[in-house]
């Protein structure tokens, strides 16, 4: 036992014996005032009449079919890849909104052309919309922009939920599902600052009630979690975070829970129990069903009658990046372990697996340097297509 150490266990007994002897402090010396514990910030009240699906009358069957798409910048090959979603059989896209592209140059001031020309497309070819909102305005940035973050929550959350407010309201009653954020259990999505669950949930709770005054019967998901088992300043292990989301209150502002699947190297169906005894891994979270230990924690807090989401699912091919490679799959792998994912989850997850999306069909300027370009299901072209094996895996998988 350290010194330090010895000193903390002793210093309460000297004080204890004083007090027993009756010994006063000498004089003049004045008794030091507890710090006042910080008044904690309340979370605002939502709006009276939201839907809140649940399991009784779900929104959502087990599981319903969706990929990320990337239209925003290129809307030539938006129009190729929502049809080719359609043939595949998928009833859903998701696409990314981010907020400084909307309202770039200061509050109140929005540009709505790409979010129109995104939204008509997906519309006229039948199929739902799933948008995530993040990326702040530099504006918005505690140090107003002067250091430029490619993701960090604004200074003023209630500058968020006013965003949130102001499109929920213009695409009332045509989005299929909102994602508040992306990932912010890691630094590099949180400003570079430590991950903190009760924040995020502050910034949720601003978008959600945004979203709920101007559409009440939107569909409102928290952030897919990065699976990790690192916990420090840089990343917060996901089952930790929303252990912290509940404990924080936010349970009101989100109508389904979001994950993300990540199998890693290993299929679909291994148990997070057995990566966990394997002496080589001595993990959970490196498995798929890790989604299972996230359920578990909803059942634990009485939440039990919401569906989750996977907001990201797929399987990394890349065999080179050393960050990547140990635990990469074949392509072959990927398009099995796919196709198997939702499998399982259509018979060993229903009714609380909602709509799972699948990452992704690629974006034309992604090279090999890009870590997405080995998750896609297609190798980057325009306007040529070229897929991998598991497109078609996904095309003809039993729906």
């Amino acid at each position: 036992m350290a010194l330090k150490t010895r000193l903390a266990l002793i210093a309460p007994l000297i004080l204890i014996l004083t007090a027993c002897l009756g010994a006063t402090a000498p004089a003049g010396t004045p008794t030091p005032l507890p710090e006042p514990s910080p008044t904690p910030i309340p979370l605002p009240r939502n709006p009276p009449g939201v839907y809140r699906p649940t399991l009784d009358a779900p929104y959502f069957r087990t599981p319903e079919y969706g990929i990320q798409i990337f239209s925003w910048w290129d809307l030539e090959n938006g129009v190729r890849d929502l049809d080719l979603v359609k043939d595949m059989g998928f009833g859903w896209v998701k696409q990314g909104f981010a907020w400084r592209d909307i309202e770039h140059s200061a509050k109140g001031y929005y540009d709505w052309f790409r979010p129109d020309e995104v939204v008509n497309l997906v519309e006229q070819r039948g199929l739902k919309l799933l948008v995530r909102l993040d990326h702040q305005p530099f504006w918005a940035q505690e140090d107003g922009g002067a250091t430029p973050l490619p993701s960090a929550p604004p200074k003023n959350y209630s500058d968020f939920g006013d965003f949130c407010r102001v499109f929920a309201g213009r695409y009332k009653g045509r989005i299929g599902a909102y994602q508040i954020w992306n990932e912010p259990n890691l630094s590099r999505e949180w400003g570079n600052q430590p991950p903190n669950p009760a924040e995020y949930v502050r910034l949720l709770a601003a978008c959600y009630v945004g979203i709920k005054t101007a559409d009440p019967a939107a569909i409102v998901v928290s952030a897919g979690l990065a699976p990790t088992g690192t916990d420090d300043d840089t990343a917060m292990p996901d089952d930790k975070f929303v252990r912290g989301m509940y404990e924080a209150g936010g349970a009101n502002y989100f109508d389904m829970l979001g994950v993300h699947a990540a199998g890693y190297m290993n299929p679909p169906e291994r148990s997070p129990d057995d990566t966990e005894a394997d002496p080589a891994l001595q993990a959970r979270w490196i498995t798929f069903r890790h989604v299972e230990d996230i359920r578990q924690i909803m059942i634990d807090y009485g939440d039990e009658n919401k569906q989750m989401v996977v907001l990201e699912m797929g399987w990394t091919t890349d065999a080179v990046d050393p960050n990547y490679a140990w635990f990469a799959v074949t392509e072959q792998q990927q398009a099995d372990y796919l196709a198997r994912g939702y499998q399982w989850a259509k018979e060993n997850w229903s009714p609380w697996m909602g709509l799972m999306i699948t990452i992704y069909m690629a974006d034309p300027d992604w090279t090999e340097k890009n870590e997405q370009y080995w998750f896609a299901i297609n190798r980057p072209s325009f306007p040529d297509f070229d897929p991998r094996p598991a497109y078609f895996a996904l095309k003809e998988m039993e729906k």
